[in-house]
């Protein structure tokens, strides 16, 4: 620890989030030079390379989608008492925001609206949403986030697991053959509110190469306003809807409304790349085994539809944990004593586009799976003076924890703070004040 030198993760945070660099955008320029970058850093190390052919780098190949102009997004009623309802034209990042997953120019959807819950099946919490019902082909409705509990044997309490994860919920929703997933955004529920899903679901969004898994033809949010107007249409409630999502008697509820639309999307494929190199292990037991340490190098990138400054420099998220990485590799490069695991320290690109470079990497790791020992993941570390706690989100999948984690905060006069639910007063503000010191967080990655 004592050789870690904070001057130097500055100046590599500096560098990162210089305008030079463009944001570090997937599939940009200046994405690919922080890639370069990093990787050059870590040949000058000594820190040997784990990546694609002999080289730093791992091939990510992806897609990007940017949705068309003549992209339509149409409810309408199905007929029946809502006879006299006119269809309801949605107005782009205004009204809703979609991306077609399946990665055709063109798709159409003509399918009725299926009201789901929370979206969310997990048979070890004795919850599902689906209840059994088809749903191939159908467009779903759903809620973020996940059922509110204090119980932490019942979705970990307050914690957020995966299920509440907006990701989870396209996935499933496609595994279960529906052709499409709508969420309601609620800030509350969500932890941000809709100008966050605005910016972030429009222009390109990337996309790991198809191979196989099922897409929606129709991944998209809805404004609040809209899902209370259709809801109303349907001639039901929302905030009763929302109620009784929370109960596990809950079951899917038709709503008598179509989806028309006419998903029109640019398709551009392209390679982004995953850095990784490795510090072998000492042990000749333990050599097969790795630690990885990881962190994202990428942001938003440049934004040429935005006037002034349209450069997302990404400080924070995550120039910040590319300098420590980056100051890891260092330190383990030089160190007189060798750990006896090899240990893997690696960038990964997309993370801003949904973990996808990091679900390349767990699809395509640098050793056996389950040969892997720990990942500690560095994410945005807030510059907001001395820390006094440490959230490790993950931790308690680990082994690790249990063993080491609370001897390490022990020694280090930390405080150990559980994975919490987001919630708006928290995502940006630090967890303490500035003149007590603040909370940096170590994010570890789910696998232990």
């Amino acid at each position: 620890m004592q050789s870690i030198r904070p001057d130097n993760i500055e100046q590599q945070v500096r560098f990162l989030s210089h305008d030079l660099l463009e944001g570090r955008g997937t599939g940009q320029r200046g994405g690919d030079l922080a890639a370069e970058y990093i990787a050059t850093q870590f040949a000058l190390d000594g820190l040997k390379p784990a990546g694609d052919d002999g080289s730093y780098l791992q091939k990510v190949p992806m897609v990007g989608i940017t949705p068309g102009a003549d992209t339509r997004f149409t409810l309408v009623p199905a007929g029946g008492q809502l006879s006299d309802i006119n269809p309801l034209d949605l107005k782009p990042l205004d009204d809703y925001v979609a991306y077609d997953q399946t990665q055709q120019p063109e798709s159409n959807i003509d399918a009725e609206i299926v009201y789901v819950g929370y979206g969310i099946e997990a048979p070890e919490y004795n919850w599902d949403d689906y209840k059994g019902v088809d749903v191939k082909g159908k467009v779903l409705l759903m809620l973020v986030n996940q059922p509110p509990s204090d119980d932490p044997k019942f979705f970990t309490g307050k914690t957020l697991t995966y299920y509440g994860r907006w990701v989870y919920k396209y996935e499933e929703a496609a595994r279960k053959g529906a052709v499409g997933a709508i969420l309601i955004h609620k800030t509350e529920m969500a932890s941000y509110g809709w100008e966050v899903v605005r910016n972030s679901f429009s222009g390109e969004k990337s996309y790991l190469k198809l191979d196989g898994t099922p897409k929606l033809k129709a991944a998209a949010w809805i404004h609040l306003d809209i899902a209370r107007k259709l809801a109303s249409d349907a001639g039901m409630d929302l905030d009763k809807m929302m109620a009784d999502a929370t109960s596990r008697d809950f079951k899917p509820a038709p709503l008598h409304v179509r989806l028309s639309a006419h998903m029109t999307s640019k398709v551009r494929p392209f390679e982004s790349d995953n850095v990784i190199a490795v510090l072998p292990g000492s042990d000749k037991k333990l050599k097969d085994e790795g630690v990885l340490y990881t962190a994202h190098y990428d942001h938003f990138g440049i934004r040429p539809d935005m006037p002034g400054d349209n450069i997302f420099n990404g400080a924070m998220d995550n120039a910040t944990g590319c300098g420590i990485l980056m100051e890891i590799a260092r330190v383990y490069a030089g160190a007189a004593q060798k750990p006896h695991r090899s240990i893997f320290i690696v960038s990964v690109t997309a993370e801003e586009q949904g973990l996808l470079g990091s679900e390349y990497l767990g699809k395509h790791p640098p050793i056996p799976a389950g040969k892997i020992s720990l990942d500690l993941n560095y994410d945005n570390v807030l510059p907001l003076g001395s820390p006094e706690e440490v959230q490790v989100s993950g931790a308690e999948r680990t082994t690790f924890y249990p063993l080491r984690c609370r001897r390490l905060l022990r020694i280090s006069a930390l405080r150990f703070v559980p994975t919490r639910a987001p919630k708006p007063d928290t995502t940006i503000a630090p967890i303490t004040s500035a003149s007590r010191g603040s909370a940096f967080r170590l994010f570890p990655s789910m696998r232990g």
